[in-house]
């Protein structure tokens, strides 16, 4: 097939934690058959709870009918590794967490696999950077997708200095088959919304760190004068605090200290309390 042409209905996501599971699910009901790689068992048994019950919500609301949602399902297959991929996928995207060395790895034994378009869900990392361990870097551009993926709108298309624009004009196609709009922005640290998302939540952070007010109260403030559908610390929580530290230490390092960690947010990442994750965040979250 010619880079020309539009997409087919076959993709790949790597990594089944929070955003690969949204990805896939937002594919798969587009009509996508979706391969999913995720090596780990038990990880698996936790993807396929919450699709089940993200298709029961949505049946639920009458979002989807029985049929449907029995199908969506079906067309997310688990795969264990990168190397069990057939070779020419239409799309691979990529979501493993925010560490340099990790999704050089991922990256480099998914170009191996010889997509026609490789995407990097990232949300600070340097896309030129990434790309070095990408081949053939035209095919190749970040895909910054948002928590949660059935529920928000924007996909922030990262273009790298090699990006081709046949390569643009596809994954913008894509993105329009989910139901959703893209923004393309050039390859600066942070890009656009990861640096206007993060500078509020670390201040959130640091105005509870000094004891400014309550962390329920933090986020009502952001909910009530500004309208925000959510506060700046439950949206943390639903993040990942791991997350938002990875991303703070990545963009500290490229724009300076305004975008450094607080102390609260290192501590509570080192005592395990991630939000939503692990149960216990800034907030409670029961099982």
């Amino acid at each position: 097939m010619g880079q020309e042409q539009a997409l087919s209905e076959q993709m790949a996501v790597l990594g089944g934690g929070t955003m690969g599971v949204g990805i896939a699910y937002v594919a798969a009901q587009a009509g996508y058959r979706v391969l999913l790689v995720e090596p780990d068992d038990g990880r698996v048994l936790v993807v396929q709870q919450i699709i089940r019950e993200t298709v029961a919500s949505a049946i639920g609301r009458g979002k989807l009918d029985e049929a449907r949602g029995a199908a969506l399902v079906a067309r997310i297959e688990r795969i264990g590794t990168i190397e069990a991929l057939p070779e020419g996928l239409d799309l691979i995207v990529e979501t493993v967490p925010e560490r340099l060395e990790l999704k050089l790895d991922v990256l480099a034994r998914a170009a191996a696999r010889k997509p026609r378009i490789l995407g990097s869900n990232t949300s600070a990392l340097s896309i030129d950077r990434l790309a070095e361990a990408v081949p053939d870097p035209q095919s190749f551009l970040g895909m910054h997708f948002f928590n949660p993926v059935w529920s928000l709108k924007l996909v922030e298309l990262i273009q790298g200095e090699a990006t081709s624009q046949a390569t643009l004009d596809l994954a913008r196609a894509f993105v329009a088959r989910l139901g959703k709009e893209s923004l393309t922005v050039r390859n600066v640290p942070g890009f656009a919304t990861s640096r206007l998302d993060l500078i509020a939540s670390l201040e959130a952070m640091r105005m509870l760190e000094s004891g400014v007010a309550s962390a329920e109260d933090i986020d009502r403030a952001a909910l009530l004068a500004y309208r925000h559908p959510v506060g700046p610390l439950r949206l943390s929580d639903i993040i990942g605090l791991d997350v938002r530290l990875d991303i703070a230490r990545t963009l500290q390092a490229a724009h300076g200290d305004r975008f450094a960690p607080p102390e609260l947010l290192i501590r509570m990442v080192a005592e395990g309390k991630l939000g939503q994750k692990s149960g216990q965040g800034f907030f409670a979250w029961p099982a």
